[in-house]
């Protein structure tokens, strides 16, 4: 007897329409085709035990069971539950008249517990497009897969439930979730705010106008200066997400299998801080089996690399082409996946290898040469698509003990609300094209094109500092962001002026004169 299931083989963010076609006949085998890999080989091992712990048995018969379309790879553990159920009806143990209107996914202990898969979301997606009436998934994923409407969610414990469901001998309901309520409920919901920080109102300004713009910025300080207080406390002045840009993060999350069994939604922008040992595949994405990055998981909200000169030059220089084009290709023998990675990069890195370079309370050991060689462990490409470089010195302890608590979050949120309401008016023309700092040249001359007085400025700026052209870009991006937090139709000089005072590691002199 020839039965077919349905299920999903997920390829990056692509998801794939996979048949379970499982036929029987006399002998005593089991035939597994498809381009399955390990995972889904062992898969028969796992079956026949939770079969076997659910009161059936696997049936004693030649089995043959094929994955289609057989020419792409399938991975994982999520093919169980469709080659359970497949077996199940062949076998004659289960009804095999709605089989074709569901698809289902999940993986089998050996009890019989389905247990999480990776990509629910995705493949929920996909259920949709392809007009299944309902999708089937393990409990511990039905609030992922639930946030896609017009489907049918069930949510299931074990195999048995599954088998229940399809013979019509218990009722189940679909999951339903108020996505949007959810989602705007927990839109606001922050632990760290800007309140928190005494001092440093330079350093705020420049993260208020690195959040009106999208832009990436380095901050340079001594130790215990505050950098990683005031990066972490960057997604509180972000602009909300949207539904749609809510969506695409939260499938990213859900095929690496970051995202908590308790979320619908992800509704915060992400903020992502990896270690500085990590490696490059780690932070681009990739692997035997290919999985998402950090700059992916980092897609529509920010990426910190704290301690930015101790990590690997080869790890620091995969980062140049993400920055640009805001979207990763992985080509590898077997497979070539896609993943985007439109993140903000936020850096934090002292001034030298001992961290006192330049700080009035501490005495700096290090030469001028161990200073240069610290610096140039970032190298200039890098560093030019850095819109933005601050400098940073702690705030001593009698002005810390005395200032009062600083602006909070949502006050510097509502202004970086009001300058991007402005750019998405502009670029309502440009698709996909939503911030300055996505600008392309041409844009920059419609819409950053300096006054006279400005471009002088300008022009002795890039002579005597010796930028290089895309500095000259960033610094019109950083300065066509000032204006609109100014609320100011033009480029004017002292926008300019403040966007040429972000560029403090292009100045020559930097590593031998002292902050």
């Amino acid at each position: 007897m020839l039965v077919k299931t349905f299920c999903a083989a997920v390829n990056g963010l692509e998801v794939t329409t996979v048949t379970v076609e499982v036929s029987m006949a006399r002998g005593v085998q089991f035939h597994l085709t498809g381009l399955a890999d390990t995972a889904v080989r062992e898969s028969y091992d796992r079956i026949k035990a939770a079969l076997t712990n659910n009161g059936f048995k696997m049936p004693a018969m030649d089995i043959t069971a094929n994955l289609s379309p057989a020419d792409i790879k399938k991975e994982g553990s999520s093919y169980d539950l469709p080659l359970a159920i497949a077996i199940l009806a062949a076998s004659t143990k289960l009804e095999n008249t709605r089989l074709a209107r569901f698809m289902m996914v999940g993986e089998l202990g050996l009890d019989g517990r389905l247990l999480p898969v990776r990509g629910a979301l995705p493949i929920a997606i996909r259920a949709r497009a392809e007009h299944f009436e309902g999708l089937i998934v393990p409990m511990q994923n039905v609030r992922e897969a639930a946030v896609v409407n017009n489907i049918n969610i069930y949510g299931m414990e074990t195999l048995s439930d599954v088998v229940n469901f399809f013979n019509g001998d218990t009722s189940y309901q679909p999951t339903v979730i108020d996505t949007r309520r959810e989602f705007y409920e927990q839109q606001n919901q922050y632990e760290l705010d800007f309140s928190d920080v005494r001092g440093q109102e330079s350093v705020k300004r420049a993260l208020e106008v690195a959040a009106a713009g999208g832009h990436n910025l380095i901050m340079i300080g001594p130790p215990g200066s505050g950098k990683s207080m005031l990066a972490k406390r960057l997604p509180s002045i972000l602009p909300p997400l949207s539904l749609a840009e809510s969506l695409e993060t939260t499938q990213i999350h859900s095929v690496a299998g970051k995202l908590n069994r308790d979320t619908s939604l992800i509704s915060q922008r992400p903020f992502r801080a990896p270690h500085h040992t990590i490696s490059q595949v780690a932070l681009v994405g990739g692997g035997n089996n290919p999985q998402p990055g950090e700059i992916s998981l980092a897609h529509n909200g920010v990426l910190f690399l704290d301690e930015m000169p101790e990590l690997s030059r080869s790890v620091l220089e995969v980062l140049r082409q993400p920055l640009e084009d805001r979207i990763i290709t992985i080509s590898r023998a077997k497979y070539n996946v896609e993943y985007p990675c439109s993140f903000m990069l936020v850096a934090s890195m002292n001034p030298c290898p001992c961290g006192y370079y330049g700080d009035p309370t501490h005495h700096c050991v290090c030469t001028p040469g161990q200073i240069q060689r610290y610096m140039n462990k970032i190298s200039g490409p890098l560093l030019d698509r850095i819109d933005i470089h601050c400098e940073i010195q702690a705030v001593p302890f009698a002005q810390l003990s005395q200032m009062q608590p600083g602006e909070p979050s949502a006050a510097i949120r509502e202004r970086v609300i009001a300058a991007r309401k402005i750019q998405e008016e502009r670029f309502k023309p440009f698709k996909g094209i939503h911030s300055n700092a996505m600008m392309t040249e041409r844009m920059l001359h419609e819409f950053a094109e300096p006054d006279a007085a400005s471009l002088d400025m300008l022009r002795m700026a890039m002579e005597k500092l010796k930028l290089s052209a895309r500095a000259y870009s960033r610094i019109l991006k950083v300065a066509r962001t000032i204006a609109d937090l100014a609320g100011s139709e033009k480029v004017e000089s002292m926008h300019i002026a403040e966007a040429i005072g972000y560029r403090n590691l292009d100045r020559g002199d930097w590593a031998e004169r002292g902050i």
